[in-house]
This record gives C-alpha cells, structure tokens and sequence, in this order.
C-alpha cells in the first residue's frame, strides 16, 4: 500500500460505480453539477488515481436515489470489500430514508462486515432530522454503523429549501443515541458559518472533501462552473479544523469530482503541523474504521 513521508493515507469520501454504468452516470452527474470529473467513474480509474496520488485506501460512498436501488447497490458494495485487501478500495453500504425494510438491511450490512452507511438527504429530498432519518440512526449506534451524510447544500441540486444543514444536523444530534457520524465538506457546503458556530459541540466528525480552494470557470482539468464559485480559503479553513479539532478531521476528495492528487497537494501547503497532517490524512480514519497497513 501507499505510504509517504506524512505516513498513511486514506481518502473518506469518493465514488465510484460498477462498469456498465459508471459512464453514464458520471455523465448524466456532470451536468447536472456543471463539474468536470477527474476520472471515468470507475473503480479502475480510481484505483489509478490512487497510485499517482500515493494514497493507500479510498472509501466508496454509495448514494440510493430511490428505494428500489437499496439491496442491489448494498450487494456490490459487500462485493467490494470482498477484494478490498487487494485493490485498497472499500465501500461503505447506502440507506433510503423511505425504504422499508430499512432495520433488516442494515442488520445484514453490519453481518457482512461494513463499516458504515452513505446518506445523501439532498438527493433523497428527506430533512435529516426527519424521523425517517432518526431511526436509522439510533439503529446505526446500535449496530455500531458509522454514518456518513452530505452536509450543506449540493453543487447539483441548488434547492430552495434545506435538507441537511447544520441547523437540521444538530437537531438530528440532540434527538438520537450516539451514532458516529461523519458530516461531509467540513460539516456544511457553502453553509460553513453556521457549521462552525452550531456543530463543534456536538460531537461529529467532519472530512475535507469539495472544499477548500476555488472552482474556476472554465478551467483547464478543473472545476468547470457556470461563474466562478469560492468554497473555503485556507484561513477558514484552518479555523475550522480548531474549532473542530485535529482527531476530528478526515481526507476526502469526493473523487472524481476532486482530483486525488490535486486535493492532496492543496492540503500540503496548508499551515499544519506533520502530526496534524498525518492525524487528518489517514491516523484518524484508520482508527475510526479500524483499518490495518
């Protein structure tokens, strides 16, 4: 596996879909956000992606856009795993918020050894604390599922209403048992004042994931946008990795829709310490996911 002088790196959040469809869903995922995708979508380009990036494991974070996708996307996902010591990818399960048999599926993910769940209550149209929601995570603490949700708004559905702000994370929080989760870009796309100000003492987790920097318009490999788009400078955020804390903090990409390796090489020149990039980069999540060199 990957390793570096920084020590053992693990990206948290990418996708990646089965060959007979993976072109057409990146396709159909890129207008629909106006990005361009740094790799096909497939678990080969991202398994290279990985080796120019030196990163030694990638989490797959599945997303079911209708009840109907659950079990089959779930089947791959166990698949996955099954050549996870091979390849360095593995893949979280994915939960619908309507789906019925919702405590019998999670029960089989935690049987066959997955670590945890992906939820995305913006493509699902479900607040977060939406009792729907609640549930599965009371039954995740329960099951010791991690949970990793969308935080914030989403560069491709650019909704009027909100369905998994911090305001809604941290009611989510108070109403339920304990369950780890993981707030994707830095705990709140384009909403990360409040992330800071309402989520720190809650307890979640955060990953870096589609958020530091700019995306350029018309950009040559980059981020291509109707206008350009400011997410994150690197002194907000730095504040927020202290307001949050380093153990607090996971490397995510959100590959392809961020390059592995330029999302790498932006984290570098940030004004962390080696121990604090190390923690960020791969200590932190290794622990968390309990994954071995």
């Amino acid at each position: 596996m990957a390793q570096n002088a920084s020590g053992w790196i693990v990206d948290i959040h990418t996708h990646a879909f089965p060959d007979t469809i993976a072109a057409r869903t990146v396709d159909k995922l890129q207008r629909m956000s106006h990005t361009h995708p740094f790799t096909d979508g497939s678990v080969a380009a991202l398994r290279a992606s990985m080796d120019e990036a030196g990163i030694a494991r990638s989490v797959v974070l599945p997303v079911a856009t209708n009840t109907h996708q659950v079990p089959h996307v779930n089947d791959a996902s166990i698949a996955m795993n099954e050549r996870s010591e091979s390849t360095g990818v593995l893949s979280f399960g994915c939960m619908h918020p309507d789906f019925s048999d919702w405590r019998t599926e999670l029960s089989r993910l935690s049987a066959a050894g997955v670590k945890g769940i992906k939820v995305h209550p913006v493509y699902q149209a479900v607040a977060f604390d939406d009792p729907r929601f609640l549930r599965i995570l009371d039954r995740c603490a329960e099951l010791g599922l991690i949970v990793l949700t969308h935080a914030g708004r989403d560069i491709g559905i650019p909704a009027a209403v909100d369905y998994v702000s911090p305001a809604q994370i941290a009611s989510a929080v108070r109403q339920t048992d304990g369950a780890t989760l993981i707030c994707a870009h830095m705990g709140g796309w384009r909403q990360w004042d409040d992330a800071e100000r309402l989520l720190p003492e809650t307890g979640v987790y955060i990953d870096t994931s589609f958020s530091l920097g700019r995306m350029v318009a018309n950009g040559d490999g980059y981020y291509r946008t109707p206008d350009d788009l400011a997410m994150l400078e690197p002194e907000s955020f730095i504040r927020l990795v202290r307001a949050f804390g380093v153990g607090r903090v996971l490397f995510g990409t959100d590959s392809p829709w961020g390059g592995q390796r330029e999302a790498l090489q932006q984290f570098r020149a940030l004004p962390l310490s080696e121990a604090e990039q190390t923690a960020i980069l791969g200590g932190n999540v290794a622990r968390l996911l309990d994954l071995r060199r």
